[in-house]
């Protein structure tokens, strides 16, 4: 059995998360000491804070008072409810914490039910229970239970370099899971932004965001990570960096940054990207032919479907980099510029057919009133030539924008040139 302690400041976070769960139907609550649990099973979140306060005293010195307990079975341990509040308060009972007000609440939302607790620590007076070697008693515990119990030795999932990273599986353990894919992309790649780290966790599933505000008067600065789909929606309640680990805070992050502008060397991926755009007949075969290379590229679109940031994540070299870090020819600009041209038509498009009309006077007005009129204008004598050759008559793309419009005469121009600069030259006399 895995025990998991989260030690925090938010009383009604911890609360609320567990009551979510019994809320929505994926749990429900198994006991509890000191705290009133309503009769119909259903939480009432505020109500279990206040009676949560009436224990607690209302100044003290201890920040972070509340306790986050998670009990984990082995998978192969079929436990009852009974079974799951015995192991709970036998649990806390030989931790210290037996007297204190807690809940016991039974997670049903995945294949390995386990259960939580939430728990103070500090006593009426406001001291502060023993928490010496409280990671330490806590192994002792579990493994005397599951000698005293004969259940399975469960142990933490080891995280080694061959351990392959996954996508987000959503009938699995969402937690556990984004815990591991930050972790494993944290300790084998290299990465500069937050863009950066998002291009490659997006590949798994997993998409970090920056939380930034005020708690208390003070400023907070964390990150908040969210388990997607194939398409980027949300598919389960977000985590907070702390609920998953020291690794996963904002400073652990920042730290990364700062360490892998000493580490990437773009030339290897620069490279690469080079040699296969040359190559790529369009943005299809481009991220192709990349992938067959070993390397992913993650193109960020706007709303009318302009490429505004491309970030390639190169699996040899462990380095996730934007496209402005490789040169200014593989920046998002210079991509959108190069794909969408590529997208356009390189054949001549059929068009409804030219009727020919009988060609207009030379002068200016009758020309505008016959365009204005609606009428197509006469076809030159090349697009005469193609009319008759074949049943289809065509038009070069573009060939609308050069409508009948007011002429042009160069003697004229370079007339009203000459005078200008004749004007010029009388203002600077005077």
């Amino acid at each position: 059995m895995v025990a998991k302690i989260s030690i925090g400041s938010s009383l009604y976070g911890a609360l609320c998360y567990n009551g979510e769960k019994v809320n929505k139907e994926n749990g429900r609550i198994l006991g509890s000491n000191k705290i009133i649990i309503p009769v119909d099973g259903k939480a009432d979140i505020g109500q279990m804070a206040e009676n949560f306060r009436m224990f607690m005293p209302k100044m003290g010195k201890t920040k972070k008072p509340v306790l986050h307990i998670s009990l984990n079975p082995h998978p192969d341990d079929r436990l009852s409810d009974q079974d799951f509040e015995i192991l709970a308060r036998e649990y806390l009972d030989k931790l210290g914490f037996g007297e204190q007000p807690y809940v016991i609440y039974k997670h049903e939302d995945i294949d390995r039910h386990h259960i939580h607790i939430v728990t103070v620590n500090v006593n009426e007076e406001g001291k502060r229970l023993n928490q010496d070697f409280l990671y330490r008693r806590s192994k002792k515990i579990t493994t005397e239970l599951e000698e005293k119990y004969n259940l399975h030795k469960a142990q933490r999932e080891k995280i080694s370099p061959d351990t392959p990273i996954t996508k987000i599986d959503p009938t699995g353990d969402i937690k556990r899971q984004v815990a591991n894919t930050v972790k494993m992309v944290g300790m084998r790649y290299k990465f500069q932004s937050m863009g950066e780290y998002n291009a490659i966790l997006g590949l798994y599933n997993v998409r970090c965001d920056t939380a930034d505000g005020r708690v208390n008067g003070r400023e907070y600065h964390g990150l908040v990570y969210f388990a997607t789909d194939d398409n980027g929606n949300t598919i389960a309640t977000p985590l907070k960096a702390s609920r998953l680990g020291k690794f996963a805070s904002r400073t652990a992050i920042d730290g990364r940054f700062e360490r892998a502008k000493e580490k990437i060397d773009v030339a290897p991926t620069k490279c690469k990207v080079a040699d296969v755009l040359n190559q790529s007949s369009g943005k299809d075969d481009f991220v192709a032919k990349l992938k067959e290379r070993n390397v992913d590229v993650v193109f960020r679109y706007t709303d009318e479907g302009r490429i505004y940031g491309v970030t390639f994540v190169d699996h040899d070299t462990m380095t996730a980099l934007n496209g402005s870090r490789l040169g200014k020819d593989f920046s998002a600009n210079a991509l959108n510029a190069r794909f969408s041209h590529q997208s356009q038509p390189t054949e001549q498009a059929p068009t409804a057919k030219v009727v020919p009309i009988p060609t207009p006077t030379n002068t200016t007005s009758e020309s505008q009133s016959t365009s204005s009129a609606g009428t197509a204008p006469a076809p030159t004598q090349s697009q005469s030539a193609n009319s008759n050759s074949g049943d289809y008559d065509f038009t070069l793309p573009g060939l609308d924008l050069f409508q009948p419009g007011q002429s042009f005469n160069p003697d004229e121009a370079e007339f009203r040139r000459r005078m200008q600069r004749k004007k010029k030259g009388i203002r600077r006399r005077f």
